[in-house]
């Protein structure tokens, strides 16, 4: 197996440790659900969550009501005459979003008194659904949102500022169960895999709110100012609702640490979380390995790009791996899988990248200069001119990122 070959197969070990078919059938099957029930499945991840739903409990499920991303639904889910099932927009929200979220509303409110509800939950939801105030509407969304992606902020702090104007978000979904019976299961894509951040938290409390940043468009605040508060923990309206946690970006990477060490490689799984800007962080993990003993090397997390005007091809997971390689050059026998275990990094169908240290040649040799695609936001122009990109398709899943590195 070629070097890359190996990295691909370490990262389809750590997708398929948390696919999120069997690990919400996995739940189902240690605390199973009786008798009647309706299903809600919010995220990138919700196709999955519900396949394995629906091999376990397959006719208890009366009706349901799906919201994924835009070419993540399953032929199987959308024939199902059970399930009304809606592609959203994602990473910026739209009108769709808007439309998921008055689904979602109306959805939960014809429900049968009493009914338990089964809620599937994973990252990208809080693009997929939204809900505002009167008076705001698609225009205004989708201005705060490009506001939040032009800036380096992480997935706790954008969710912060989507809970402050959202009559779904921070838990305020759960007013609307009225006490109904509601297990809930979450696929993590935050670091701290904190219930309240994934999603931005419809059916669980909120962290304590943070203020406003500085220069967020100024509707905000006055949809903010316009809202009622947000329930906190301990607040009776989730009395009723049971959650736990079916995947994360921990379970990701041992089982890459597992594949890693039954074909006696020596491993290093890096337990502190990628954070902060791509290319930062592309320049920490390329340095690990240049300097460190030959071995491989494990990092997860979710790093940040601050995006021009008009971005190029290419998201955070290719910006690092671009930056990564740049430290790479000229250096012997070194390669590096970046990818998100979605599936989809930024604009484009491309998972990450594989990278080596005659990636920047490569690319060069085509005419690009990998300083200016990083500069455009356009990491993925020059990794695909180098032949370095990693494409899976959606996954099932999402926890964040993985990084793997190999020094021979």
């Amino acid at each position: 197996m070629s070097h890359r070959g190996l990295l691909e197969s370490l990262f389809r070990e750590a997708v398929n440790a948390v696919d999120g078919r069997p690990c919400v059938r996995r739940a189902l099957e240690f605390a199973p659900l009786s008798g009647d029930l309706s299903l809600l499945a919010m995220g990138k991840a919700a196709d999955g969550m519900v396949r394995g739903a629906m091999d376990l409990l397959g006719p208890q499920i009366k009706d349901g009501l799906v919201i994924t991303r835009r070419g993540s639904l399953s032929a199987i889910l959308a024939q199902d005459e059970r399930l009304r099932c809606l592609q959203s927009s994602h990473p910026i929200p739209d009108a769709a979003s808007l439309e998921a979220g008055k689904a979602l509303l109306d959805f939960l409110d014809e429900l049968p008194t009493g009914r338990p509800l089964l809620a599937l939950v994973s990252g990208g939801a809080s693009s997929l659904v939204e809900w505002l105030p009167d008076g705001f509407g698609e225009s205004h969304l989708r201005e705060l949102n490009e506001w939040l992606l032009s800036r380096h902020m992480d997935i706790a702090a954008v969710n912060a500022v989507r809970r402050s104007v959202s009559l779904v978000k921070g838990g305020r979904l759960a007013l609307r169960l009225r006490g109904r019976p509601v297990r809930l299961l979450l696929i993590s894509d935050v670091p701290g895999d904190d219930p309240g951040v994934i999603g931005s938290g419809m059916l669980t409390a909120a962290p304590a709110p943070r203020p406003l940043p500085d220069g967020v468009p100024d509707w905000v605040r006055l949809a903010a100012a316009s809202i009622p508060d947000a329930p906190g923990p301990g607040d009776p309206v989730f009395a009723s609702i049971s959650g736990e946690i079916v995947a994360s970006n921990a379970r990701a990477r041992e089982a890459v640490v597992d594949a890693a060490s039954r074909r006696d490689l020596r491993v290093l799984n890096h337990r502190e979380l990628l954070r902060g800007d791509a290319l930062a962080a592309g320049e920490m993990v390329a340095r690990t390995l240049i300097d460190g003993p030959p071995s491989l090397h494990v990092w997860g997390g979710e790093t940040t790009v601050s995006l021009p005007p008009e971005p190029g091809r290419g998201g955070r997971a290719q910006a690092l791996a671009l930056a990564a390689a740049m430290v790479l050059e000229g250096q012997e026998r070194v390669w590096l899988l970046a990818a998100g275990t979605d599936g989809l990094d930024g604009p484009g169908e491309d998972a990450g990248a594989v990278v080596d240290t005659q990636t920047v040649f490569r690319g060069r040799q085509a005419g690009l200069a990998p300083d200016d695609c990083l500069e455009a936001a356009d990491s993925g122009t020059f990794l695909d001119a180098s032949g370095d990109l990693l494409r899976t398709g959606p996954t099932g899943t999402n926890v964040m990122d993985i990084v793997i590195g190999l020094k021979e």
